[in-house]
């Protein structure tokens, strides 16, 4: 039995919704594929940090009322360093910068799989697993599924891999990849309760190799998470909660987890590669974690989701139509991609557990001190604006002149403000 449609999606996660939903949006008919059987399956393995990149998707959704119902956190961060504090001055109750939220992937997908399954134009399949592609003149044309013993045949103009960072699409259509060793490992578990002094802001804790985070989440619940350089692992295997409790105590301002209710366990991952693969190819392209994999650290994978799936649309959508070569708007998709491989390389390369180079302690340092520094670094985090911007000559002067001007400072002022 085969089945027609304009595009196939595989994977009903953040990337895959989004994408099906918009399609559908622009006339499409799609088929939205899912190898787990249940509506509110989630992902487990998330800091549930979405940056504020991927706020322009989740408002053409039109979502983040629901989100908000839902307990979601309109997020913002301080970042600890062994300079001090760096506090982009923002309340997250204006709401003249842009934002993210730090929402639960338990709350986050289910909203986002039944805006899909609701959608007029996508065809939800849960339950089914993709076990091969079509392909005629060496093009994808369409994929096989298995679901309950039958296998099925889906074809397609475009067939969209958003089934994460093992993706079944980009092993069967033969996607070159590149994988880089994340000498990092991290676990985190969920507080319920946890008293929350700085508000709702999320703190992260920089120390050069190991890093930590404390995230707010809907439902009083916080994340906290412990990120060491593997030269760790062997004392966290030996005891894992001993040694994951051990480490958030000896934060500089920690939270006192013993305030908190543990909910469920400690989870984690110690091999979390980066993967970057290219996007498109004959009659399929990915997005979301099957075309780019990041290091966790940075928190940037649920908003590089939904701002891939947005750019594939928006390139891609009248193509799979029919209207316009599809080769065109899938290279015109490869392109807005390019947009990601300056944070993607910055990332890669801290991801070998190395302390800062001297750049990172520059721009680091300087945020740490100067409050529009501090925005401007907050901006690069958030993923707002690019490394050319981050790095540009003058954001380099005025990070030096700040740095500068702190160490000609009397003595006496800057033990006076604690520097």
């Amino acid at each position: 039995m085969s089945e027609s449609y304009d595009v196939i999606v595989n994977g009903a996660s953040i990337a895959g919704c989004t994408a099906a939903v918009l399609y559908a949006r622009r006339g499409a008919r799609v088929a939205l594929l899912e190898r787990r059987s249940d509506m509110s399956a989630y992902k487990v393995l998330c800091t549930h940090y979405i940056q504020a990149c991927g706020y322009p998707a989740l408002a053409e959704l039109g979502v983040t009322e629901e989100l908000e119902a839902a307990g979601a956190v309109p997020n913002s961060a301080r970042y600890w360093t062994r300079w001090g504090w760096i506090r982009p001055e923002r309340d997250p109750r204006q709401r003249s910068l842009p934002y993210g939220y730090n929402v639960r992937r338990q709350t986050l997908d289910p909203i986002l799989r039944r805006l899909a399954q609701g959608t007029p134009g996508v065809d939800l399949f849960l339950g089914h697993t993709v076990d091969g592609v079509l392909t005629e003149d060496d093009k994808v044309v369409g994929v096989t599924a298995s679901a309950s013993g039958e296998r099925r045949e889906f074809r397609a103009r475009l067939v969209v891999g958003a089934d994460g960072k093992d993706s079944a699409i980009g092993k069967f259509a033969g996607a070159a990849a590149k994988t880089v060793d994340n000498e990092r490992f991290s676990y985190f578990a969920h507080f319920k309760g946890l008293p929350r002094p700085a508000g709702d802001m999320t703190l992260s804790w920089f120390r050069e190799p190991d890093v930590a985070y404390a995230m707010p989440n809907d439902g009083d619940i916080t994340l906290v998470a412990c990120i060491p350089s593997k030269a760790k692992l062997p004392q966290f295997k030996a005891d894992l909660e001993g040694s994951y409790r051990a480490f958030v105590k000896s934060l500089p301002e920690a939270p006192d987890l013993d305030q908190g209710e543990l909910v469920g366990k400690i989870v984690g991952t110690v091999n979390y590669p980066l993967i970057v693969r290219e996007p498109v190819g004959p009659g399929w392209a990915l997005i979301g974690d099957a075309a780019l994999t990041s290091d966790p650290l940075w928190g940037v994978g649920c908003g590089w989701a939904l701002q891939s799936a947005q750019w594939l649309v928006a390139s891609t959508a009248a193509a799979a139509q029919g209207s316009g070569d599809l080769d065109r708007s899938l290279a015109a998709y490869r392109s807005r991609r390019s947009k990601l491989k300056g944070y993607q390389f910055l990332i890669s390369d801290y991801a070998s557990s190395r302390p800062f180079n001297p750049v990172e302690k520059l721009m680091f340092s300087a945020a740490a001190r100067d409050p529009k520094m501090a925005q401007h670094f907050h901006s690069f985090g958030s993923r707002l604006i690019g490394t050319g911007a981050f790095l540009s000559p003058s954001s380099i002067a005025k990070a030096t002149l700040v740095n500068l001007r702190h160490r000609l400072r009397p003595a006496s002022e800057l033990h006076a403000n604690g520097a």
